[in-house]
């Protein structure tokens, strides 16, 4: 807005992360299609692959098994955690070089304010370019950066050139930006709801635009208003380093789809338990009790329920899964996946990050 300063913001997203990491440390991987992620008929999901691997259409979260289809020959390695972990923090500290304001998003992106920074550079792109240069010389690997005046476009630009990418939205072409981009490239915009702007004939950014608030809002809820600002290029979200996510989760990937109430349950049940223990060990209590289930042909869907009173404890978390359940297709439709998240603490500031359990069942 007039009179107020323009922001300098840089999204950072490191390249294919997870399996550039292994590539880099294993140089027999270097050029060939990998895959981190467990092997094929383990029921299984990629993490992540490289660049060589995506030009088969493979992607994260797809099934091993539909991977390997898809790239007979490509080769899935184990993830290593640790190490990932470790080449994150100095990922951040070249940040911090930089700002304070850095906002994490995950291990391998994270958004930078540089409008006030401490090496006192006037360009954003001069420091995007140099944070590129210090991470590969650094870690050896490739990141792709998005530079505008505010997140959500920093955030789009950075996934523009990828992999090793620059991409600079100066204030004068963010309109024209928006305008042209495919609604399928908006961040915030998921699959399902592209597909229902597609319906009604919205397919860039322009024709968002067309649409006034109420309709949005009509359309799609209280995400109306964002997505009405988004068209013009208005998100005036911080940057902020103490971003804290607001739920706990732990989910469950069976070995073999069931379709047995009791067996599912039972499953729950356990889940509900490691919950209990890591919200006790967190002192949080949570109002919202969430369950999430994949059905054996993918078809993913949450139920969710928000309580009068906080709870923690695994019998009562249960409790409230229980009738959520039943309003599922689960013992009727065979589930691979069963998951479930406490959200709405009774204190929000106490988590500063979302602790989420995957393992195999």
């Amino acid at each position: 807005m007039e009179g107020e300063k323009i922001r300098k913001i840089i999204h950072i997203d490191m390249d294919a992360f997870y399996a550039s990491i292994e590539q880099r440390d294993n140089p027999k991987l270097k050029g060939k299609p990998i895959i981190v992620g467990g092997p094929p008929n383990t029921r299984s999901v990629v993490a992540t692959c490289s660049y060589e691997a995506r030009k088969y259409g493979i992607h994260s979260a797809m099934s091993s098994n539909l991977a390997a289809k898809l790239c007979p020959h490509a080769i899935f390695v184990s993830s290593h955690f640790d190490v990932y972990r470790k080449v994150s923090k100095q990922i951040r500290d070249i940040f911090k070089d930089y700002t304070d304001l850095v906002e994490p998003l995950s291990l391998d992106e994270a958004f930078l304010d540089v409008t006030m920074n401490k090496k006192n550079i006037s360009s954003a792109t001069t420091i995007a370019m140099e944070i590129k240069q210090r991470i590969q010389k650094i870690t050896e690997l490739t990141a792709s950066a998005g530079v505008s005046i505010n997140k959500f476009i920093a955030k789009v630009a950075s996934d523009f050139n990828k992999p090793d990418g620059l991409t600079v939205v100066p204030p004068f072409k963010v309109l024209n930006f928006i305008e042209k981009l495919d609604i399928g490239k908006f961040y915030g915009i998921g699959k399902v709801t592209e597909q229902k702007m597609r319906k009604i004939g919205i397919n860039t950014g322009a024709d968002l635009k067309k649409l006034e608030l109420n309709k949005l809002v009509k359309l799609f809820g209280k995400v109306g208003k964002f997505y009405y600002n988004i068209s013009r290029g208005i998100d005036n979200r911080p940057v902020n380093p103490n971003w804290i996510r607001k739920s706990l989760g732990s989910e469950i990937t069976l070995k073999i789809d069931i379709d047995n109430i009791e067996e599912i349950t039972d499953i729950l049940w356990k889940i509900a338990l490691k919950l209990e223990k890591q919200l006790k060990k967190l002192n949080l209590k949570g109002k919202t009790v969430n369950l999430k289930i994949r059905y054996y042909d993918f078809e993913t869907l949450t139920r969710s329920i928000t309580l009068y009173k906080p709870i923690y404890k695994a019998e009562d978390i249960i409790s409230d899964v229980k009738l959520l359940l039943n309003k599922t297709d689960a013992g009727l439709k065979k589930v691979r996946l069963l998951g479930i998240s406490i959200s709405k603490f009774e204190n929000d500031n106490i988590i500063k990050k979302t602790y989420s359990l995957f393992d195999t069942h």
